[in-house]
């Protein structure tokens, strides 16, 4: 049996402090008071009976113990946020068909995730997924080419199309590792390395460019880049630095040794990821949906952003419908 005191709610506690190595920023992040937080984890260490981290070393660092015990931890925890998001299985038998768009930034871990869970409901249904960035599938969303799309939104009113917003993903700024240490001008360290843009014709970039715009930054025109992934590892190859969001940046795990997160150096501001549907198709099937990527999100892609840049707890969430 397990030890009277190992509760769910410490495990996450002590997750968190393992990857933050401090309470204040393990507190931001499961949404806790710092004594709450300091407490779980007395109680988690009573009911083991070992010290899991040095309490006399700043930043926290973990014990032998506590290394081992975080490797178990973080496998049972991942196991029990995909049971949860995959409970969330709607029930789709009623559809005879059902095409629907989602944005290219999931398709690492969320997209496989969510097709399984529809192909669980959708038992006899034509049905058609597809992914593209956020502007192809608002085009197609408008054009009734699609029946149901999640991407970011324009912050625009579409004739006959309703919006379900699922997410904020605010930006961020992320530049070559050791380029910019903290507590400085950061816009001064970047120094001469150029700006890499987003395509334009992409809706991120039109957000960001707007953004800057009303900064009043005008920054050299050199790089243009259509692919996100391609944007990211020159970043990592140090050719310069960019804007882009967490969800962009876990997307691009393979660059993450070579690449610095930041807060942006100027006002900051997020997109908002949402899903769309054809107002002909209000009612539970874009409601269900929603919810279940909300549960997808938040537990695939939110909780392991923030254990990695927990400085965005409270900023990086998901949005109630």
């Amino acid at each position: 049996m397990i030890s009277k005191g190992v509760t769910l709610r410490g495990l996450e506690v002590f997750e968190a402090l393992a990857s933050t190595g401090s309470v204040a920023q393990a507190a931001a992040v499961t949404g806790l008071s710092q004594p709450a937080v300091s407490q779980q984890l007395r109680n988690l260490e009573t009911a083991l009976d070992t010290d899991l981290i040095d309490h006399g070393k700043r930043p926290m660092r973990l014990t032998p113990a506590g290394h081992s015990f975080l490797g178990r931890t973080e496998a049972a925890l991942a196991q029990l946020r995909l049971a949860q998001s995959e409970l969330a299985v709607m029930d789709l038998a009623h559809l005879s068909a059902l095409s629907i768009g989602l944005i290219d930034d999931f398709d690492n871990d969320l997209t496989p995730r969510l097709v399984t869970i529809l192909a669980d409901s959708l038992t006899h249904c034509k049905f058609k997924l597809i992914t593209a960035p956020s502007h192809k599938i608002l085009e197609d969303i408008a054009d009734k080419k699609l029946h149901l799309a999640i991407a970011a939104s324009a912050g625009t009113v579409m004739d006959g199309v309703l919006e379900y917003p699922l997410a904020r993903d605010p930006f961020i700024l992320v530049a070559p590792k050791g380029t910019v240490k903290g507590g400085g001008d950061v816009m001064a360290q970047l120094g001469n390395l150029p700006f890499l843009r987003y395509e334009k014709n992409q809706l991120i970039g039109r957000l960001i460019e707007a953004h800057l715009a009303r900064q009043k930054l005008d920054l050299p025109e050199r790089f243009e880049i259509g692919s996100h992934l391609a944007l990211m590892a020159m970043v990592a190859r140090r050719i310069g630095w960019a804007v882009t969001t967490p969800l962009g940046y876990m997307r691009a795990v393979r660059f993450h040794d070579e690449v610095d997160a930041f807060t942006l150096p100027f006002k900051p501001f997020a997109r908002t990821i949402s899903l769309f549907a054809g107002a002909d198709w209000v009612g539970e099937v874009p409601a269900s949906v929603a919810q279940t990527m909300r549960r997808l999100i938040d537990a695939h892609m939110i909780t392991p952003a923030l254990a990695q840049l927990p400085w965005l707890a409270g900023d990086l969430r998901v949005l109630d419908g």
